[in-house]
């Protein structure tokens, strides 16, 4: 199964109908758990999501809405008794911050710590970038291999059929039939994860190609000059980013509490977007992952 699930999209300040940051993916079998701000411990609890889904935590940097909440979804973990391990990944130069947090959360997790410092994987399919913001801060990707698609006809041409073709597809050949010569190549889908940050190359690299692409909005085009000072991205600016990348949705969130209606906001990034799908996130909105027919 893969779905975003989305528990808080407020930035900053939170309002009465946004909680701060926190955003879990379920793929293949993992629950990733991003930027868990304040609340997100009740988030989990009103969208369904159990603490024993998780499996790995991705923090895109140390300010408070952020990270605020981990000590209560750590906490949250060790009283359900989750005996899997749980993976923290995290910036390097957060190290003091992550420490502290983790040492008020109640023990009894197999909790393992990964500080990061430049780019490039940190575990099997998820990779990292830098952002640019005020902190130290890196964006989250994750990728499934490319594969092949099989084509029905051409099987049966081959006389390929039951229990051969997962024969064919193990061993790359069979009777004289290559995997090639009945498929077609399957690009891996793909999730990127980019928060508070201004226009720069690594969220670019993070977007290309994305399926899904979660991105910070958290400025109207009409205020570019805060957003320029505070290093974050604007509506319009997200879209760009999608248009550029080719992405297939583009999600927004981490609003600004100084508005109260974001319907803006997903009408100027879906100007720029280039024809990928927008939408402006609200909490505890659940999004199935795009179909994979868009890339075959």
């Amino acid at each position: 199964m893969r779905e975003f699930v989305v528990l808080g999209t407020a930035s900053q300040v939170p309002t009465r109908t946004r909680n701060h940051n926190g955003y879990v993916l379920y793929w293949d079998g993992e629950g990733l758990l991003f930027d868990p701000g304040e609340g997100t411990q009740r988030q989990m609890i009103q969208a369904g999501v159990s603490a024993s889904q998780i499996t790995r935590i991705c923090i895109t940097h140390v300010h408070g809405d952020h990270c605020f909440g981990l000590p209560g979804v750590l906490s949250r973990m060790a009283l359900d008794r989750v005996e899997h391990p749980i993976h923290l990944h995290y910036p390097a130069s957060g190290e003091d911050m992550i420490h502290a947090l983790v040492a008020v959360a109640s023990p009894g997790i197999d909790l393992r710590l990964h500080p990061h410092g430049g780019a490039g994987p940190i575990a099997a399919g998820v990779e990292v970038r830098p952002l640019l913001h005020r902190i130290e801060t890196y964006g989250y990707r994750v990728v499934e291999p490319d594969g092949r698609s099989l084509l029905p006809e051409r099987l049966a041409a081959a006389g390929i059929t039951g229990s051969d073709v997962s024969l064919l597809q193990q061993d790359g050949s069979l009777g004289g039939v290559r995997l090639e010569d009945v498929s077609v190549p399957r690009p891996g889908q793909r999730f990127a994860f980019v928060m508070d940050t201004a226009p720069c190359a690594g969220a670019e690299e993070l977007a290309e190609g994305a399926d899904l692409l979660v991105a910070e909005s958290t400025f109207s085009d009409d205020d570019g000059g805060l957003a320029t000072q505070y290093r974050h991205l604007t509506a319009g600016q997200a879209g760009a980013l999608a248009a550029t990348a080719e992405a297939g949705m583009l999600i927004l969130t981490h609003f600004s509490s100084r508005y109260t209606d974001v319907s803006p906001l997903e009408e100027q990034a879906r100007t720029r977007s280039g024809g990928a799908a927008v939408v402006a996130a609200n909490d505890l909105d659940r999004i199935p992952f795009p179909k994979r027919q868009r890339w075959v």
